[in-house]
């Protein structure tokens, strides 16, 4: 690293990306054959300023975790938060062990089968042609799930059932294919299993939390070394920016599903992977 521009430019793509059904892999992967960088000290890089956007979701949606980790500590004055959409309801079913639970369910099928296939799909899947096919693959598969999807079933956090916290879970595993999007999968896996559009949405976020933090940390012990003193000025650039990009994507995100489909992501997707192949084409790589 040796811009604070590149740095910065990087957090952005990250924070914004991170948590829409657009892919923040397939971006960063973009990004990276755009500006020019490559090799393991990138690609631990954008490990590591994903914990920014991971720390957003913390943070907008702290009560909820306060109250999975000490439930008799929430204070449930949801109007004096400031934040009354993303503080628990009085009766929360999502606390606890019980929350903990179905977090874990989530995580468990990609947790797996990431660990058993990382090799395989970081030499193989990783570069903008298979992003692009992913992309596209992902968008197709939006459109079918917004075209005949099945009415509702659950309206908020607290409906989570055990199969469907695993339901979802297994889906997860397609964000496995760099450039499908966790956020996606999570999403579409919840809406064809009965979730309503944003709680699948308002999940996926939260489930996002311990499946990324592992991988990031696992990421990060593996390959810190690679950086110096020098490099902490633009880790800390990268984190920052993806922090407060990840919190503006979020909200903003969250408004949007209260009004519309998730149609005009499936819609940016395809316009994006032959954009991918185009640059792929080309050298640009």
């Amino acid at each position: 690293m040796d811009s604070w521009i590149s740095a910065a430019l990087l957090g952005v793509v990250e924070g914004l990306t991170e948590f829409l059904p657009i892919s923040s892999t397939g971006h960063l992967i973009l990004a990276n054959s755009l500006l020019g960088l490559s090799g393991q000290k990138i690609a631990t890089f954008d490990v590591i300023i994903q914990l920014g956007a991971i720390l957003a979701v913390v943070v907008l949606y702290r009560r909820r975790f306060l109250g999975l980790v000490a439930p008799s500590l929430v204070q449930i004055d949801q109007d004096q938060s400031g934040l009354a959409g993303f503080a628990p309801p009085l009766s929360s079913q999502f606390a606890g062990i019980r929350g903990l639970f179905l977090l874990f369910l989530t995580s468990l099928p990609a947790a797996l089968l990431g660990l058993a296939s990382h090799d395989l799909i970081k030499s193989n899947l990783f570069g903008p042609i298979s992003v692009a096919w992913a992309l596209g693959a992902g968008a197709v598969i939006i459109l079918v799930i917004e075209t005949v999807r099945p009415k509702p079933r659950y309206a908020s956090l607290d409906d989570i059932t055990p199969l469907l916290a695993l339901g979802i879970g297994c889906f997860q595993c397609l964000a496995l294919w760099p450039g499908f999007s966790r956020s996606a999968a999570t999403i579409m896996g919840g809406m064809i299993l009965g979730a309503r559009r944003t709680m699948a949405a308002e999940y996926s976020f939260i489930a996002a939390v311990p499946i990324m933090v592992a991988a990031s940390g696992l990421e990060m012990f593996k390959n810190l070394g690679l950086f110096t003193s020098a490099d902490m000025l633009f880790l800390a650039i990268g984190f920052v920016v993806s922090f407060f990009s990840a919190w503006a994507a979020i909200k903003f995100f969250i408004a949007l599903l209260g009004k519309t489909t998730l149609r005009p992501f499936a819609y940016y997707r395809l316009a994006l992977a032959p954009l991918v192949l185009l640059f792929w084409s080309t050298g640009v790589n």
